[in-house]
């Protein structure tokens, strides 16, 4: 079986498609006019959307569909008088339409496969948004998971400011932080209702209530839905990180690439890289190192630079900064480079077999 993934690069999309013989790997692009792509995404019938852009180019999502890319902004913006979209920063497809989360932070929505857009006002509007705050990387909405069966249910991520979850296909939004800290607040204000900052919010495969948050101050586990959070984080290098991803079948699998912390460089603890996995829904972490760089590894990984596929094993894949790209056939237990000096990643997605 043969695996294609979507890699997001500061300089356009890359495609890259496993051969026959799962050892080579080719090489697609710079797509998409060589755009800086932030997220791309695929559909079962084969249906790309690759979103991007930023201050200078402005935002939009580009779509391949019957051999040919086109691209669309229409919609894309919150009108006179406000703040204007500089970029997307994220794409997911569930059964309520096409969402892209933006900068500044908002969420969009297609009904026409990324032709047009509209905003979802009833986040905008949300009283919590006077409050929100940009993170390192801007005020971004950098997650949307729609549940897989639930038009009306939706969990999104900002950057700063936290979870919020849909019960009814956006007209109206809640908070869920409940239980995640701001380890820099003052005593007895760690844990507001909103403010968190966020890195990676991921589903529990074939359990969509459970949730799992990469968090500026730790990791954590939901099991109804973010409601109501738990650290998770012991046995973990450190509290910091980005990409969280959650195995396609096992709701107790989940994948962390950690960082060394905050205002340390954000690279692979000790310069030695290492993808960590449970088991068991956090309760215990192992460290997977087998055919990663393990000296002078001063890697990155990004919010959405890791991925899974369907296969059993599972596959899982990343790609740093640096421009590298690894690839695991057996969940984590070794791996292997198949791409460097690539542009700058900012995504890994696998396009559905």
């Amino acid at each position: 079986m043969e695996t294609t993934l979507l890699v997001g690069t500061r300089k356009g999309l890359l495609i890259l498609r496993e051969a026959a013989d799962e050892g080579a790997w080719r090489v697609e692009g710079p797509l998409c006019a060589a755009w800086p792509i932030n997220h791309a995404i695929a559909d079962a019938e084969g249906t790309i959307w690759a979103g991007g852009g930023n201050a200078w180019f402005g935002p939009a999502v580009w779509r391949l569909r019957d051999g040919a890319w086109t691209h669309s902004s229409d919609g894309l913006s919150y009108g006179e008088g406000r703040d204007p979209v500089t970029s997307v920063w994220c794409l997911a497809k569930g059964p309520g339409g096409l969402y892209a989360g933006v900068e500044p932070a908002g969420l969009f929505v297609s009904r026409d496969d990324g032709e047009s857009w509209s905003e979802v006002r009833g986040l905008s509007d949300h009283p919590s948004r006077p409050d929100w705050q940009p993170g390192g990387g801007g005020l971004i909405l950098h997650h949307v998971l729609p549940h897989p069966d639930d038009p009306a249910r939706i969990w999104i991520a900002i950057s700063t400011a936290g979870v919020f979850h849909s019960g009814d296909g956006g007209e109206s939004w809640e908070p869920r932080n409940r239980g995640t800290r701001i380890d820099y607040a003052p005593e007895g204000q760690q844990y507001p209702e909103v403010g968190q900052c966020v890195h990676a919010l991921a589903m529990g495969g074939g359990s969509p209530d459970r949730l799992y948050q990469q968090n500026h101050f730790g990791m954590f586990r939901s099991d109804d839905g973010g409601e109501a959070w738990e650290s998770i984080e012991a046995g973990l290098p450190s509290t910091f990180g980005f990409p969280a991803v959650g195995h396609p079948r096992d709701r107790d699998t989940l994948f962390l690439f950690p960082l060394n912390g905050d205002q340390a460089g954000r690279f692979a603890p000790e310069g030695r890289a290492a993808v960590w996995r449970t088991r068991d829904g956090g309760a215990s972490w192992q460290d997977l190192r087998g055919g990663l760089p393990q000296e002078n590894a001063f890697l990155t990984v990004l919010r959405q630079a890791m991925a899974v596929d369907g296969r059993d094993p599972a596959g899982v894949y990343f790609g740093s900064t640096s421009g590298a790209l690894f690839a695991s056939r057996d969940e984590g237990e070794s791996w292997r480079a198949i791409a460097r000096d690539l542009p700058s990643i900012a995504s890994v997605e696998v396009v559905p077999a």
